[in-house]
């Protein structure tokens, strides 16, 4: 059976492109009303929630560095605002900004653990006040496979992800008490903006390795969110689901 979300606030960081559009998405067409955050790119927030509208939901874009915890907090209220508490977070929001360790600037290092790592703690700080008072949320975070194992010429983008998912079970063994599931979703190779480097460089090598002999598309991360919010997933918490295609399972 479909999970349905009629009327449920939901909160998408990252929800203007990739994965978080597709997420973003995802639940308008199941009833939801949903609030996307969005960096830069104000154009791409506005074709989404264009399309969400056309599925019949309240929709609207917040444009936020999640990386600025009162532009956060800010956004958070304001998604609050229009469509009431948010009971559904989704922290889709990421950065990448590769380079060898040694070479490294700090710049980078510091945007990335920023936005994808600090930015969704400071998400959630924001909403779970309230998901405590009302003792229901759920709070879903995209990682990836690269927390797991790393990556070459990636230490701040996998020491972003494995924070996210040690984050992710902290946060899980606070909130279960309260009736609030915490839980992350970590992609393989996605194709997105994001991905488009890597996958020039490595793509058929790369494609090789995955048992599933493709790269996901965005909505192949879908499913796996909509079960992670609905009420069938309600005494699942403090997990890191890998949709990798079977990569992670692969020994090098």
């Amino acid at each position: 059976m479909e999970a349905v979300f009629t009327g449920a606030s939901v909160l998408v960081t990252g929800g203007a492109r990739g994965i978080g559009r597709a997420i973003a998405l995802a639940f308008a067409r199941r009833g939801a009303s949903v609030a996307v955050i969005h960096a830069r790119n104000r154009a791409a927030a506005e074709r989404t929630v264009a399309e969400m509208r056309r599925h019949g939901a309240a929709a609207m874009a917040i444009c936020c560095d999640v990386g600025d915890p009162e532009a956060v907090a800010a956004a958070a209220a304001a998604a609050e605002a229009a469509h009431g508490p948010i009971e559904i977070l989704v922290n889709c929001a990421g950065v990448v900004r590769d380079a060898l360790l040694a070479s490294m600037e700090t710049e980078a290092w510091r945007e990335v653990i920023d936005t994808n790592l600090s930015g969704a703690f400071y998400c959630m700080r924001a909403v779970v006040p309230g998901m405590v008072l009302r003792r229901s949320g759920r709070i879903i975070n995209v990682s990836s496979l690269a927390g797991e194992r790393g990556g070459r010429g990636q230490a701040n983008y996998a020491a972003s992800k494995g924070g996210l998912n040690a984050l992710t079970r902290a946060a899980a063994l606070e909130l279960a008490p309260r009736g609030i599931t915490v839980n992350a979703v970590a992609p393989g190779m996605v194709v997105t903006e994001m991905t488009e480097t890597v996958r020039g460089l490595a793509g058929d090598r790369l494609k090789k390795r995955i048992p599933a002999r493709r790269f996901a598309e965005p909505e192949d991360i879908v499913g796996t969110v909509l079960f992670l919010a609905s009420a069938a997933a309600s005494y699942l918490t403090g997990q890191v689901i890998a949709v990798d295609g079977g990569l992670g399972a692969a020994i090098e």
